[in-house]
């Protein structure tokens, strides 16, 4: 993949046995030299627990949303914050991807150093510290191409007077949040919606470029009939501020369609008919390593209710397992294994046990577990409810699907990649 020079960088830095996975006898190396050490986790070359990424499973969920992307028309600004590794934002981009999505300073401090260009700060851009550098990152790079949201006329007033002060050369990049009542942020009437449109319009040094609203928190038994109402308040403000005249000149975005609901926003946002080039931008941030739970999920819900995708061929895949051993097995029906809260997500589904191996037997291939269940987590520790006859002895292998991967990879500062056979192909770094 091309990689700017700081993520050249990255491949050089070092790696040794502070980090999970790693094991302490050996002299550091560089992350680049990862590949050519020839473990393989089933050999016990690396110390367990370890985070895992198939690169199988990753290619396969790469190519399906390119499918996506060519069938809809829409383009993609995957959120960053799910793996908030440079590496993998390359890879995103590399497949297609039009932009990168971020959600903090922090996120977006941490994709500017190691050099993207086109990011969008999917949240409110407030603080000192952080206006500035975004203004101070603005000035210095004129290549850098940058959006974030506004959902009140207080925050327009501030970034009027922050870039006014700053002196900033060209507007900066706006898009109109819309939410919903008892939801997170966003404007939450039409009225409200338009004052905003209208307090950017007044200032030379903003320019609003779209309209945006996160759906994923809409839940209950009818959430997608609740998501298909928010979208359609998303394409009635849009309508409402084309025909005000307080779009900037050029292509509007419409935004929305996080990891869950994706289908949906693009069908309905495709339709809002403006008389302005539309683009329609989705920010999932999950598709490309997927998971065993939440939204494996969503996705047999999105196959439900657009069956059109099942054209696409077989649908994502999950890429990530979290590798553990049995330590103890204390009563007949319990294991415990030596992965905890530090380890694995357990925000939505707690861990899914699904494949065992028992080192030094042959063939080196991992066996299916059925039967087996994780039925709590300590901070180190792994609760197994398993059947009296389950085969697992202290010793044994146990690789586990997880749920959410927001939540798993921020835990893990370092993640191997992996080939189907379980060869360590290379390795990912994280910055949460």
């Amino acid at each position: 993949m091309s990689q700017p020079n700081a993520l050249q960088d990255l491949e050089s830095s070092l790696i040794d046995g502070r980090l999970k996975g790693i094991p302490g006898h050996l002299p550091p190396l560089a992350l680049a030299e990862v590949a050519a050490q020839g473990w393989n986790i089933l050999a016990e070359d690396l110390t367990l627990p370890v985070a895992l990424l198939c690169e199988s499973a990753l290619a396969h969920n790469a190519a399906w949303m390119t499918a996506f992307q060519a069938r809809t028309g829409a383009i993609m600004a995957p959120h960053g914050k799910t793996t908030m590794s440079p590496q993998l934002f390359a890879r995103q981009l590399d497949d297609g991807a039009w932009a990168m999505t971020v959600g903090t300073i922090q996120q977006l401090q941490v994709a500017r150093h190691y050099g993207f260009a086109r990011l969008v700060l999917a949240n409110q851009l407030v603080g000192r510290q952080a206006i500035a550098y975004v203004m101070e990152e603005l000035a210095r790079d004129p290549g850098f191409e940058f959006y974030t949201l506004v959902d009140s006329v207080a925050h327009v007033q501030m970034l009027a007077s922050a870039a006014a002060a700053h002196g900033l050369a060209r507007p900066l990049r706006l898009l109109l949040e819309c939410g919903f009542m008892g939801g997170r942020t966003g404007a939450r009437d039409l009225p409200t919606a338009l004052a905003v449109a209208r307090a950017v319009k007044a200032c030379a040094h903003l320019a609003l470029v779209g309209v945006e609203g996160f759906e994923g928190l809409l839940s209950g038994p009818d959430a997608a009939g609740k998501v298909a109402d928010f979208l359609d308040t998303l394409v009635r403000t849009a309508r409402a501020v084309e025909a005000e005249g307080l779009f900037a000149p050029g292509r509007v975005l419409l935004s929305a369609g996080g990891s869950a609901y994706y289908d949906l926003a693009v069908a309905k946002l495709r339709g809002a008919g403006l008389h302005a080039e539309t683009a329609v931008l989705t920010r999932s941030g999950c598709y490309l390593t997927h998971d065993s739970g939440s939204y494996a999920e969503h996705f047999g819900r999105a196959l439900e209710r657009t069956p059109q995708l099942k054209d696409l061929g077989d649908g994502l895949r999950p890429a990530i397992e979290v590798w553990a051993y049995v330590q103890s097995r204390p009563e007949p029906t319990r294991a415990l294994v030596n992965i905890g809260k530090r380890d694995v997500g357990y925000d939505q589904h707690l861990p899914l046990p699904q494949c065992w191996y028992r080192p030094g037997t042959l063939p080196r291939r991992p066996l299916p577990l059925t039967g087996h269940r994780c039925t709590g987590l300590n901070d180190q520790h792994g609760y197994l409810e398993l059947p009296a006859d389950s085969p697992l002895a202290v010793g044994d292998m146990v690789g586990l699907g997880i749920s959410h991967p927001c939540l798993t990879f921020d835990k893990w500062p370092l993640m191997m990649r992996v080939n189907d056979d379980y060869d360590v192909i290379g390795a990912i770094r994280t910055f949460f």
